[in-house]
């Protein structure tokens, strides 16, 4: 659910049209600290998202979508480290199923 203060600041005010980003932050900042969150950089809360996402196993086309990227390609490159490690854990899963199995065999 949106904060509803943070959809007041991004609404377009007194004719300005697009967001003015100083009040992004200052709603971000009012969000978190509600929330009883540290205040983190909004850079830094975006990437944390990512990672996240990444890491949940959410189709990288998903996040490319939600971060606004305009290709795959740029979301590929910032978060494939991400991927290597959910690759990692995949095949110990993997690798311990399978040595369960000729255990049980």
């Amino acid at each position: 659910m949106i904060h509803r203060d943070l959809v007041d600041d991004l609404a377009v005010r007194g004719g300005h049209h697009g967001v003015r980003h100083r009040n992004v932050y200052r709603s971000f900042t009012r969000v978190a600290a509600d929330a009883g969150l540290r205040v983190v950089r909004l850079h830094d809360a975006r990437h944390g998202c990512a990672t996240l996402l990444t890491a949940a196993g959410v189709a990288p086309r998903v996040i490319m979508e939600i971060l606004g990227h305009s290709q795959i390609s740029i979301t590929m490159d910032v978060y494939t480290h991400v991927v290597h490690d959910t690759q990692r854990e995949a095949i110990s899963h993997m690798d311990r199923l399978l040595k369960r199995r000729l255990y049980v065999a």
